[in-house]
């Protein structure tokens, strides 16, 4: 098979004719060197989080946690993903044996943090209740069936995050 002949320059858009081809790729800007105040940066170790008062999305966690437990979820594990991710603090995982079940956990969830004042962006899987997911922004509930979960395997996934003990 014949090889393509290179695009010559005149066939190249003009921005791409006035800046040289990379041949790494960008990094995002939050990654970037002198990125300023938007430059993402490391959390705050325990002791320094522990000074700076009360977590409200780890009471958010534990709310999440206890009204799955009320509603006889099964294995609720709390991961505490800060640091390891940009787009949450805590996931809150936990298996329904059904999906009426996982129906009325996400229900319950979702009232007892509206009681709390916390807006729900989004859910996704509520009518199918193999895997539900409820985001809070800084928490994200994953209700799931049992083999959903071990397919899945969030925390295996995220072993590395430290686990929030939870009364149940």
């Amino acid at each position: 098979m014949a090889k393509k002949p290179a695009r010559s320059a005149r066939h190249r858009s003009a921005a791409a004719r006035k800046a040289p081809a990379r041949k790494t790729p960008r990094r995002p800007p939050e990654r970037r060197k002198g990125a300023g105040p938007a430059q993402a940066s490391a959390p705050a170790p325990a002791r320094e989080r522990a000074a700076e008062g009360p977590d409200p999305s780890r009471a958010r966690a534990v709310a999440i946690a206890e009204a799955g437990l009320d509603k006889k979820a099964e294995n609720v594990t709390v991961l505490d993903v800060r640091g390891l991710t940009g787009y949450a603090d805590y996931f809150v995982i936990m298996t329904a044996e059904s999906e009426p079940q996982a129906s009325a956990i996400a229900d319950t969830i979702d009232e007892r943090l509206g009681a709390m004042g916390a807006t729900q962006l989004g859910v996704e899987g509520h009518s199918s209740g193999r895997w539900v997911l409820i985001d809070y922004g800084d928490v994200v509930a994953h209700v799931f069936n049992p083999e959903a979960r071990t397919f899945y395997d969030l925390e295996g996934l995220w072993v590395d995050a430290p686990r929030v003990a939870v009364q149940g």
